[in-house]
């Protein structure tokens, strides 16, 4: 959490000194970056929208010194989902954004080993992420936008491993952990044409202060159903690297994205 409140500050002191650097005091000028005949948006924004996002896990996942690979396709994980919970939220007042969003799944699983003493192992996953953002719009224009910002992601992981072996032999673990990452990150968006646009994020976070490192893309196209109704359609990828206290999560996940939500 120390590199957190070192890296927010820093951070922002670049957006606002990129968005103003060189201009006059004056409120007709428009900022440098933005291009001429640039139409500002309306002066507030607000959004809510469910996500979807069920994608494929690959990677190394153990609990207390047990650990097992995992390489569950988009449709494995349809087929060994138990449960999904999902939400995200968006505000802006001129050129500063507050988001987050946040994802709850349940999944179960059966690998096959290829180890002498077990060759069977069952894998109960609960896993969450929230992730809450304050960013700064460097370009604010109707036809496009570009935000930087920082924030932190919270992670949660909750998992019980049983493995079986050919003679009855059986060892099973079982815990939970969660933890903070600090993450820094750019967002834009481009209008193609008329209430369809393509949007691009990424972000990095981690940095030592709990995962080793983390980072995240996701892009797609964003079409205006109606006057206060979008949806979004894209993909979306998360790379995870943590290890502690015989946790250990270094995952992928992978797969296609849908939100539908209100915005006014």
């Amino acid at each position: 959490m120390k590199l957190l409140r070192k890296s927010i500050p820093i951070v922002l002191t670049f957006m606002v000194a990129s968005a103003f650097a060189g201009t006059e005091v004056s409120s007709k000028e428009t900022p440098p970056l933005e291009p001429t005949g640039c139409v500002a948006p309306p002066d507030t924004e607000f959004r809510f929208g469910l996500p979807g996002w069920i994608s494929g896990l690959s990677g190394e996942f153990g609990v207390r010194g047990i650990v097992t690979e995992q390489d569950l396709k988009f449709a494995d994980i349809l087929k060994d989902l138990d449960m999904i919970a999902a939400g995200s939220l968006y505000a802006r007042y001129h050129r500063w954004e507050i988001f987050a969003d946040g994802q709850y799944m349940k999944i179960s699983d059966t690998a096959s080993l290829r180890g002498i003493l077990f060759q069977e192992a069952n894998v109960g996953l609960k896993s969450a992420f929230a992730e809450a953002f304050l960013g700064f719009r460097v370009i604010n224009c109707q036809a496009g936008v570009l935000s930087l910002f920082a924030g932190a992601r919270y992670n949660y992981m909750s998992a019980d491993v049983h493995l079986r072996g050919a003679r009855l032999q059986s060892i099973r673990a079982s815990g939970e952990i969660d933890w903070v990452d600090p993450v820094i990150g750019a967002s834009g968006k481009v209008r193609v044409y008329k209430p369809i646009s393509f949007y691009a994020k990424g972000d990095i976070g981690g940095f030592g202060a709990n995962s080793d490192f983390t980072w995240q893309v996701q892009g797609g196209f964003e079409v205006q159903l109606t006057r206060s109704m979008y949806t979004d359609i894209g993909w979306r990828y998360l790379k995870n690297d943590y290890t502690s206290g015989g946790f250990v999560n270094k995952t992928e996940l992978n797969g296609p994205f849908l939100e539908t939500g209100i915005n006014f």
